[in-house]
């Protein structure tokens, strides 16, 4: 269910001046969580700052739940605080800490109409105008004329609407969003989380949104903090990290393709005119077969998509790497290439941090 409550000033216990941050901000300093003798979270350090939404990113069982729990009082820290511009919130509960949580599922009351589910946490708190303030929260995430349905009438994208607007209701100081759009097919999620970052936005909310998909949060985030096996490996702005990914995991997992090391990542690195670096990440699309090109090579596969082709192509020093082509083009296994390196699609790393490696990605 939805849970949201009315902003409580913390105990006056005043965290470390470290730990202090600009008004309005969520940070977690040294926190840690053990679920009995297995250690979830390793010293975690993340600010959440006012008005910008954080999405917690990684593969599943990382942890990021699991710290989205911690932050909302749900499970108590082993080690470290959570503070709410600066004083700390240990012994405050959930409820009081005026933050609210929406779930994958929404959790709706089948029973009351989408005006009465909005409306349910400024009726139990006695908020004046709640009639004016449900009518303006179902104009912002687009369902106006909803107000009488149950609902079981609803299809899933609009019930995780209703979902949003009865988190918003109460304005809450701190909004967490549990994998809000994974149970949403995968078009009806890309436009929904277009949706969720303009309301999100509209209404100045501070988020921290848990999810493992990398579309989703470069969609709704302004921010993004990167976990792996119960640490976090990388926090900063949606672009900042995308360019700069802090190890050759991180790269693969935020979607680039393939991660070279050593002598293969100098001499790509040297044909997209960059400076030397341990290793370097390329999206699928980096490398592009065309008339002429830096480097050369031989195709070992082709597959055509509606928009380009999709080759591995073998280049001498490099390996078997991914390039695209134009639909005019289609060059196929057996055939010689120019490959033309776009370096916008390319990730120096700048430390390494693992052997060769590939993935799916764009």
């Amino acid at each position: 269910m939805t849970a949201a409550s009315t902003p409580h000033v913390a105990p006056p216990s005043a965290a470390p001046a470290g730990e202090r941050s600009h008004p309005g901000t969520i940070a977690a300093g040294r926190f840690s969580f053990w679920y009995g003798a297995k250690q979830a979270l390793h010293d975690i350090d993340l600010v959440i700052p006012a008005r910008a939404v954080t999405a917690l990113i990684g593969p599943s069982g990382c942890g990021k739940s699991t710290l989205l729990r911690a932050v909302a009082g749900l499970e108590p820290p082993t080690a470290g605080r959570v503070c709410w511009d600066g004083r700390d919130l240990a012994g405050v509960p959930t409820h009081k800490r005026g933050f609210a949580l929406m779930f994958q599922d929404g959790q709706l009351f089948n029973h009351l109409t989408v005006a009465r589910n909005v409306g349910y946490p400024l009726r139990i708190r006695r908020r004046p105008g709640a009639r004016e303030r449900v009518a303006e929260l179902l104009a912002a995430v687009g369902l106006e004329g909803y107000d009488d349905r149950l609902p079981t009438t609803l299809s899933g994208g609009e019930r995780q609407r209703v979902a949003l607007a009865r988190s918003l209701a109460v304005e809450p100081r701190l909004l967490l969003l549990d994998e809000p759009l994974s149970a949403l097919d995968a078009g009806l999620r890309s436009r929904l989380a277009t949706d969720l970052r303009e309301v999100l936005r509209a209404a100045g909310t501070t988020a921290l949104m848990v999810t493992h998909d990398q579309e989703e949060a470069f969609t709704v985030a302004d921010r993004l903090a990167v976990m792996r096996a119960g640490r976090l490996v990388q926090t900063g702005p949606v672009g900042e990290v995308w360019r700069a990914p802090a190890d050759a995991e991180t790269a693969l997992f935020l979607g680039y393709a393939r991660v070279l090391t050593g002598a293969a990542a100098g001499i790509l690195l040297e044909a997209a005119g960059l400076p030397a670096a341990a290793a370097v990440a390329a999206r699928r699309s980096a490398l592009l077969a065309g008339a002429s090109g830096a480097l050369a090579g031989e195709v070992v596969s082709a597959r055509v998509t509606p928009e380009q082709v999709r080759l591995v192509v073998r280049v001498p020093g490099l390996g078997e790497v991914d390039a695209v082509a134009p639909l005019d083009l289609h060059p196929g296994p057996g055939e010689q290439v120019r490959l033309a390196v776009e370096r916008a699609k390319l990730a120096p790393i700048p430390d390494g941090g693992a052997e060769p490696a590939a993935a799916s990605g764009p």
